[in-house]
């Protein structure tokens, strides 16, 4: 699908969450409010533009016949594997696969990644599962004891995150494991835990 312009994606995120929330779409004033528009000119504008995109389908005129396409329904990427013993090479950009998550509140930015190893499986989540993250815009407003995808040097682990000074620990949930303590400064946080998924049909 083509690219978003800053004022379309803001209007789709929105959007994808309202709907994802409600189970129906929102009405064109609660989009102006929303948007901070005063005039409905704007948000039509976009709308027809999402549509135009395929991103959403919609009877121009009527909001509440606005609906997601299929591509904007497919749920949570999977963007790869997250290391829960040693370190893995970082996962890659490419989104491979979709996890349906149709129940849970989640929003656009969230992504998922299916766990390797049994470092955390005092914390539930066990090898083969699959972690559902945020984005962590600013790591300095992480609380001592959140689990993360943290990358290290190039390399990815799920641990919980500690930081004391300049000096971060990634720490295991599995006393055979040791934990990872590096200068804060070779640490990048990917995503913060949000949800884990767990398959008991296989």
């Amino acid at each position: 699908m083509d690219s978003l312009t800053e004022a379309q994606q803001e209007l789709y995120d929105w959007l994808v969450e309202y709907i994802r929330e409600n189970q129906y779409p929102p009405s064109i004033r609660q989009m102006m409010k929303a948007m901070g528009l005063k005039s409905p000119a704007p948000v039509q504008s976009r709308l027809e533009h999402l549509r135009s995109k395929g991103y959403i389908q919609w009877t121009e005129g009527k909001a509440r016949t606005i609906q997601l396409t299929q591509n904007a329904m497919r749920g949570v990427p999977i963007k790869g594997v997250i290391a829960a013993g040693s370190l893995v090479d970082v996962f890659p950009d490419a989104e491979v696969e979709y996890l349906d998550l149709a129940g849970l509140s989640l929003k656009p930015n969230y992504f998922a990644l299916q766990v390797r190893g049994d470092s955390m499986v005092d914390a539930m989540i066990d090898d083969g599962d699959i972690v559902i993250l945020k984005p962590v815009p600013d790591p300095k407003t992480l609380k001592n004891g959140t689990i993360v995808a943290a990358r290290v040097e190039n390399q990815t682990t799920l641990k919980y995150f500690h930081r004391k000074g300049g000096k971060v620990t990634l720490e295991p949930a599995n006393k055979a494991y040791q934990p990872i303590e590096v200068p804060a400064s070779q640490v990048e946080i990917q995503g913060a835990l949000v949800h884990v998924w767990r398959d008991y049909s296989a």
